[in-house]
């Protein structure tokens, strides 16, 4: 089962996006793009959209063993922490793509365990500091 991980957050939309930026680095991911969707949306469409922001992680080793096991895992790539605002309220959200590889059919579920094991302990070990 793909894990989906979603919280909501006791600070303010920006302070979010930064803390999360920090904590991923902190935690050996490499930062390697934030993106504020709903600016895109405003620029390209003329859309007003609730504040949406991707943050978008890798951390080498584990990218390193998922390929390994199926050159196909990089199509998941990169590790996305998605912070947005609903009702008023700030919330954070993340999905295992280590787990959706198997469950998709692109890596074999007994080669990539050990992957999912590996990254599914160092995100929520990032996860319980947001």
């Amino acid at each position: 089962m793909v894990d989906f991980l979603k919280k909501e957050l006791d600070m303010d939309f920006d302070k979010a996006v930064q803390r999360i930026e920090e904590i991923v680095q902190e935690e050996g991911f490499s930062h390697m793009l934030t993106k504020e969707i709903d600016k895109i949306f405003k620029k390209k469409l003329n859309v007003d959209y609730p504040r949406y922001t991707i943050i978008l992680a890798c951390g080498p080793d584990f990218a390193k063993a998922a390929l390994d096991v199926s050159k196909n895992v990089g199509l998941l790539f990169p590790c996305s922490f998605v912070v947005y605002e609903d009702e008023g309220k700030v919330f954070v959200s993340h999905i295992s793509i280590m787990k959706i590889a198997p469950a998709i059919g692109i890596a074999p579920a007994d080669e990539m365990q050990s992957v999912i094991e590996m990254t599914g302990e160092a995100v929520h070990k990032a996860w319980d500091r947001f």
